[in-house]
């Protein structure tokens, strides 16, 4: 009998891949997130094994792509954060995508997951692989920030 694994994996690695490369665009900027996102994409193929068997397979490719992303970051100046990658859909403040590149990274990842894509404090700390309470923090700091910023 064949194991259905392969089939699992492309599933599990399909689902994850959205919110995923979503975490890592507002984290890294489109080009590196997106290059981040496709070589975690293609460690977790090759590591089939460790990503079935983690508890949170999210949050390990979260971690893989920030691993792998390490060496461009310190050419990095500032991340590009284009309005369509930041708040699909959505009328904002034209002055937010320069207010959310000042954030700290997890506050903006955090901000903007929750309010710009809707996704739950439970589905956000489940990407990043941190718990509720901290993605709670972020987004309320960020959002303290971000007000302060929007101000001036």
């Amino acid at each position: 009998m064949e194991s259905d694994e392969p089939a699992d994996l492309a599933d599990l690695l399909a689902d994850l891949e959205t919110p995923l490369r979503r975490a890592l665009v507002v984290r890294f900027g489109v080009d590196l997130g997106t290059d981040a996102c496709r070589d975690a994409i293609a460690w977790g193929w090759e590591h089939a094994d460790q990503v079935a068997a983690a508890d949170n397979p999210a949050g390990l490719l979260y971690r893989v792509a920030q691993s792998k992303s390490r060496r461009y970051l310190r050419w990095r100046r500032s991340i590009d954060l284009p309005a369509e990658h930041v708040l699909p859909d959505h009328a904002y403040e034209p002055q937010l995508p320069a207010a959310l590149a000042r954030l700290s990274d997890a506050q903006r990842v955090a901000v903007v997951l929750v309010h710009g894509y809707r996704y739950s404090y439970a589905e956000v700390a489940d990407v990043l692989g941190v718990p509720v309470s901290t993605v709670r923090n972020h987004v309320h700091r960020g959002l303290d920030r971000l007000r302060n910023h929007l101000e001036h």
